[in-house]
Order: structure tokens, then sequence, then C-alpha cells
């Protein structure tokens, strides 16, 4: 057989300059002098006689043939990575990595306590936490790009055949208001809700909606909700409550701390209980490393108020899943 076309280092090359936009920017992020990656593209170009790039505009655009070139690529650095996890496997997690996905209020509230358990018990397994939107959490478990994720939004349709998706724990979302407010002596009646003044992120975060949709699911017309202020993150939103600018609805994950140092009040609604459900998603088709097994069985129950049994959801190959993984080939998802 002759040889390849290309080299690993030349696919990394190219996926780096593809996401940092320029060849400095690719160069900076890889340790080597620009001079060096501009080579390797003009040798990966007269090999494959295509151009690559279009080299016209400020900013490197792929060609036709660079997007091909750059599909398959990724799959191939996946697969590299993936054997070389597999083969450290063979340490006994005396080494070895682990990638974890989450959305916003488990990433920031939940895992970091979980990984703390993990590492007490394995220190020598890298962890990596990578926390973003529902969306494109999903999309890098369909990719494998990250072992395992833990979410609070729902799974693209065009990728539930794709992942396993076990639901994980009820998470609850608690009405919180400042200790002094004149509503906080007492149970809440629905009503009342309609007559407070609201902080929530912004309408389009995937966070808000998830609340939204909670909240209307428990028969709460948040439309009818008065929101005074909308700020950008979950911390904010508690300093505005803790000064007295309004109430808010947030996971109660995210108020633990507040509650005990007594700067936050949980209010109660009257017949009413907020929860969503919080689901691990992982792909079956990909390699399981130990590493994600011993965090799957060993952390994960100790952290949730349901029983779940992802013990049968083990190293299932790529060979037989070819086809599902098909169905998460490298599209570019949007980020919310």
């Amino acid at each position: 057989m002759s040889d390849l076309p290309f080299t690993l280092d030349q696919l990394r090359i190219l996926k780096a300059i593809a996401e940092e936009g320029s060849f400095k920017r690719a160069a900076d992020s890889l340790y080597v002098s620009q001079p060096a990656v501009s080579l390797q593209v003009q040798n990966l170009e007269r090999q494959l006689d295509v151009p690559l790039f279009d080299r016209g505009g400020r900013r490197a655009q792929l060609t036709e043939a660079g997007h091909l070139l750059l599909n398959y690529g990724e799959k191939i650095l996946t697969l590299c990575q993936e054997t070389c996890r597999a083969l450290e496997d063979l340490q006994n997690l005396q080494g070895g990595s682990l990638i974890i996905g989450a959305s916003q209020t488990t990433g920031t509230y939940l895992l970091p306590r979980m990984i703390g358990a993990f590492r007490h018990k394995y220190p020598d397994v890298a962890v990596q936490l990578h926390v973003h939107s529902t969306r494109r959490t999903s999309w890098s478990v369909a990719n494998g790009q990250i072992d395992l994720a833990i979410i609070g939004g729902e799974v693209s349709p065009e990728l539930q055949d794709s992942l396993e998706i076990v639901p994980y724990a009820e998470d609850e979302l608690a009405l919180i208001l400042p200790p002094d407010h004149s509503l906080s002596r007492g149970e809440l009646k629905r009503d009342d809700l309609y007559r407070l003044q609201f902080i929530a992120l912004d309408s389009q975060s995937t966070i808000r909606k998830v609340i939204d949709q909670v909240l209307g699911r428990a028969g709460i017309e948040t439309r009818k909700m008065k929101v005074e202020m909308e700020l950008n993150s979950i911390e904010a939103i508690k300093t505005a409550v803790q000064s007295g600018l309004g109430a808010a609805f947030l996971s109660s994950s995210a108020i633990e701390k507040e509650l005990q140092m007594g700067i936050l009040h949980r209010a109660q609604i009257e017949g009413v209980e907020i929860k969503r459900m919080l689901s691990v998603i992982i792909n079956p088709n990909r390699y399981r490393s130990k590493a994600a097994d011993a965090f799957c069985r060993e952390i994960m129950p100790a952290f949730t108020n349901l029983p779940i049994d992802l013990s049968k959801r083990n190293n299932s190959k790529a060979d037989k899943g070819s086809s599902n993984a098909a169905a998460a080939k490298s599209a570019t998802p949007e980020t919310t």
C-alpha cells in the first residue's frame, strides 16, 4: 500500500488553523513557529494536489477540499486519542484521563464536588471538566470528545438515537427571597408569585428556557411574572436577591452555601414542588475508559436521590455502532 498523503501532525495543524482562524494563532496554540505551520500546510497541499485554504482574506478560510479533509481528520484524531486512552487503561487507573461535560448549573455547583471525590480516590487520573450548553455538550459526547456528561436540558432529537440518556437525579428549583422580605415569613400562595419582582437570566439562555418550561409544567404562568431585571450569571442573580432587588428561581444546588449562611431565604409555595430531571448522557458506541467506568460506578451514585444503573452500558466499540455514530458526524453545534 502506498504511503498516506498526510501525517497526524498535519491533521492537527489543519484543525488548529480552522479553530483559531489564522496560521499565527494556530502556531501559538501548538507551541511551534508560524513558518513551521506554513511549511506543513504547503507540503500537505502539494501531497494532496489541492488547495486547502483561500488566502485572499484576513482570516484563514477552508476550501471545499479543506472542509472535507478536516471532517475526516477530526474523526481520525478522535480515534487516535481513544487508542491512547485504551492503552493507558492497562495501567489500571495509575494514569490516564477522564473528560466530563456538564451544562451550566450542574457544571458549576455539582460536578466540582463529584470530581473532588474522584480525585481523592484516584489522584493519578487527569480530569477535565467542560461546561457548555446542553446542546454543545451533547454533540461533544456524540463525537467522542467527552466521556460522559450530566445535563439539565433536553438532548437534541437528532442525537437521541446515538446516545444513552439515563435519568440521574431530581433537581428542585427553589424560589429565593431576601431574608427580610415581607413574604419570607410563611408559605406563599401561587398568586403571590405574580406580585413579586423577579430577577432572571437572559430570555435566550438555555437555563432560562429550562426554568420557564419547568415552571409551566407546575402550572405557573411565566408570562404573568414580572421580570424586572435580566442578568447573565447565576452568581449575579444571587447577589442581586441578597441586595433586595427582587426574587428568583434557581436550582437548589446553587444556593446551599447561601442558605447555610442565612443570606438568602428559600420560600415554600403552597401545593407546588418544582423539579426537573438531570440526565447522564454517554455514547455507547465509543470506548469507555476504566476511569469513566469508575466515576459512574463509584462516584455518581453517592450524589443522586434516584437509583441508577449504568453497568450494562459498558465498552461497546464502534464496530457495531458505526451507523449510529454517523448520526453524530462532525457537524458544528450551535452554542447557546
